[in-house]
């Protein structure tokens, strides 16, 4: 049992306390005394309105199902066959009736005149360089350290252990080095610095020699001849003798790619120019994530989540591993230096610029109880001491920078509407009156997650003008949150299928559209979201461009091999450009708000023509995910899983994707798509795979040895039969409830 310290009416772990007392206050410029007053003040202040925001999101909800079941939608049809003309025009009324209630009842607001944000001080992997973006559970030293230091990465490493290059002609990869799939990366790359930093004659790959002479990049050939770059200007520095450099540093889109030289090293030595790796300045920033990605659910977890902020803030993270029989001590890569033609030293980032994803509105923690034991608001509480914590990098207590702007950088998620944005707002303005600081010194992040938000997303923006510094399209939690929305709409379409309904394309253009025309150009990331299978990098190479081609300067990656792969895209799309293409575009004519598009229910089509077989594959496949995600969650409190699916593909599993999944079947069960005995016979028969899926792990609990006692295997089904009455359909509250249940009986 935690025992707890009294501060000013409110009981502190004495977990958080010491960390906070003995590890954090220190050196910040803040005393005690100041601080637990400030954190009473702010809870009195901030904890009513919280729970007004929550009893308005079931408020509306309640309306938003009595309106569904007052109100039953016709069957979507296709208007261009004549035949359904009529049945076409009443779906349009319907629409229009909807949106119409939607608009009665403040479910939208009113946009008002166009206006540009204002936020200043935002460094430039924010505001002006595009690139991927890394988010990892904080909660994880390890991962934590790993995304700070994807900064930069190798691009033969990338190459050579991904599906990117072929086993085609003898080249998988094996246990030792295959010099044929070697000569495969060395390829590839030379033909990557080809497009992006091409010769004024010839290719890379018939380079002898690079080096710096009278100032200019010097390249020779295998022909003898000498030439430089086609345009020069993209040489910046180098490493080592000019005439026998070690590293050649260049730049293109903002981005810089060192070419590494070393003709010791056994790649270079078969080959002609020394070139020994590609090392390409990849994850410009990366969100260290308090909130899906990881299991807090009481004080202990909690301390441990912010020791580890306090850590990357401080500088001193370390995490030890055994690779190999060898003991290995990660900690945070030192800056880069450089030496340009005139002699100065360029020195560059060593590291990731760190945002915080703070925990939204919804979830409470024991780190800190009422005088009459209730647990506050865990975002409030993430907000003040992650912000705290951040005084140590503002205050240069670290060897390291992460904001030389001197800023902190704080992403807000599961936010419902601008009400919700704006007390995010002032509660971050509080807490920066109580630390200290300037006003919009932290920086906002919206996750344009929730239905509510992207309908409202200009004035949510508007909320923030003056600190918005990030939005991001989030499909996973945005595809959850519309199934529990409309969930007494109708049967959902198929799962797999829900990326081709018409909301999907309005949702990410609308995000980008009114990101622009809201001025975050040169201010503020307007991101995309996941590739959620790892170890398909492939495929993700030949498609990820889409998202720079749309507009957005930076995307989300789940490792730092993706973000060394993605980097790639940036360096073929010069995302500035488009953005200045697009806002010419609005400028000079009308756009659709995609508004109706976006207020579309995904509603299953031609239900009659699924077969039995196709009803319980779609179930199968949806709790065989779920429950190779939650048996980890609850027994291991891992909050992140690369989980196999149905047909054995690695896909990245977090509380966003167990949202769709436990919504869609509660939904196909509310419509009579499903029988209750039908999907415990799923469970039951998708548990046993998933026990043989994990029967490689020695930590591994099976959940078909005892179902009736196994709490993972509750938990799925708590996910499932109590999903409809979930707020907003949230996982966190009934996961919270089982891992603290399994940590209890650990004791």
């Amino acid at each position: 049992m935690n025992t707890r310290v009294i501060k000013h009416g409110y009981q502190v772990a004495e977990s958080l306390y010491n960390l906070v007392e003995n590890e954090v206050l220190p050196d910040s410029g803040i005393k005690a005394d100041h601080f637990w007053q400030s954190m009473a003040n702010i809870f009195d202040e901030f904890m009513p309105k919280n729970k007004a925001l929550l009893e308005k999101r079931e408020e509306f909800q309640a309306q938003i199902d009595a309106w569904h079941l007052a109100n039953s939608a016709p069957q979507h049809v296709n208007p261009t066959d004549k035949a359904s003309q009529l049945e076409h025009s009443k779906v349009l009324d319907h629409q229009r009736k909807y949106q119409t209630f939607l608009t009665d009842i403040g479910y939208i607001v009113a946009e008002q005149e166009d206006f540009s944000i204002t936020t200043t001080q935002v460094d430039e992997e924010v505001a002006v360089v595009a690139g991927p973006q890394l988010v990892v559970p904080l909660m994880n030293a390890r991962f934590a350290l790993n995304a700070a230091n994807a900064r930069w990465g190798s691009l033969y490493d990338a190459l050579y252990g991904t599906d990117v290059i072929s086993d085609d002609d003898n080249a998988a990869a094996g246990k030792g080095y295959n010099p044929i799939r070697g000569a495969k990366v060395t390829a590839y790359a030379r033909k990557f610095l080809d497009s992006v930093i091409p010769l004024t004659s010839g290719s890379h790959s018939d380079v002898t020699g690079y080096q710096v002479l009278a100032s200019q990049l010097v390249i020779t050939l295998k022909s003898g001849q000498q030439v430089s770059l086609k345009q020069p200007e993209k040489f910046v520095a180098y490493n080592g003798d000019g005439q026998k450099p070690s590293a050649i540093l260049c730049k293109n889109n903002g981005l810089h790619i060192e070419i590494k030289i070393d003709p010791s090293s056994p790649v270079a030595k078969a080959d002609a120019a020394s070139v020994a790796d590609i090392i390409l300045e990849s994850a410009l920033t990366a969100i260290q994530d308090c909130e899906d990605s990881i299991a807090a659910v009481d004080a202990e977890d909690k301390t441990s989540v912010y020791r580890n902020w306090l850590g990357l803030m401080k500088g001193d993270l370390t995490e030890q591993l055994e690779k190999n029989g060898v003991t290995i001590t990660r900690k945070l890569n030192p800056d880069r230096t450089y030496s340009t033609v005139d002699n100065q030293t360029l020195t560059l980032p060593g590291r990731s610029l760190l945002f915080i994803r703070n925990v939204g509105h919804l979830m409470t923690n024991d780190a800190v109880l009422t005088a009459d034991n209730q647990q506050v608001p865990e975002g409030i509480l993430d907000g003040l001491i992650t912000t705290l914590i951040s005084l140590h990098d503002l205050k240069r207590n670290s060897q390291f920078v992460n904001s030389r702007q001197g800023s902190i950088y704080i992403v807000k998620p599961k936010m419902h509407g601008p009400a919700e944005v704006a007390f995010s707002n002032a509660l971050f303005t509080r807490i920066e009156s109580c630390l200290g600081l300037a006003t919009n010194t932290i920086k906002l992040g919206i996750m344009d997650e929730e239905r509510r938000t992207s309908v409202n997303l200009k004035e949510c923006i508007r909320a923030t003008k003056d600190r918005i510094a990030f939005i991001n399209t989030g499909f996973l939690d945005r595809t959850g949150d519309e199934i529990h929305t409309s969930m007494q709409a109708g049967p959902m379409a198929r799962k797999e299928l829900m990326k081709n309904e018409p909301w999907i394309d309005a949702y990410e253009k609308r995000n980008v559209r009114i990101g622009l025309q809201a001025g975050l150009k040169g201010k503020a990331q307007i991101g995309k979201g996941m590739w959620a299978t790892p170890d398909e990098m492939a495929a993700m190479v030949e498609t990820k461009i889409a998202h720079p081609k749309s507009g957005a300067n930076c995307a989300w990656v789940p490792s730092p091999t993706a973000a060394t792969l993605h980097v790639l895209h940036y360096h073929q799309v010069n995302v500035s450009d488009i953005q200045d293409e697009m806002l010419k575009q609005f400028a000079t004519k009308q756009v659709d708000d995609g508004l109706t598009d976006l207020l579309t229910i995904p509603l299953l089509k031609n239900k009659q023509q699924l077969t039995a077989a196709d009803i319980q594959h779609e179930l199968d496949n949806n709790v065989q995910g779920l429950l190779g995600y939650v048996v980890r969650w609850i027994d291991q409190g891992t909050g992140c899983s690369k989980v196999p699916d149905i047909d054995n593909v690695g896909r990245m599993e977090d509380r966003a994707t167990l949202r769709i999944s436990s919504q869609h079947i509660c939904n196909w069960l509310l419509h009579d798509m499903l029988s209750q005995e039908q999907v415990m016979g799923s469970l039951y028969r998708m548990a046993a795979v998933v026990d043989s899926q994990n029967q490689a792990d020695p930590t591994y609990r099976p959940m078909s040895a005892d179902f009736d006692t196994n709490i993972a295997f509750q938990a799925a089904v708590d996910l499932i039969l109590k999903g409809k009455e979930q707020p907003s359909g949230y996982t966190e509250p009934l996961l919270h409830q089982r891992r603290v249940e399994l940590k209890a009986e650990l004791i």
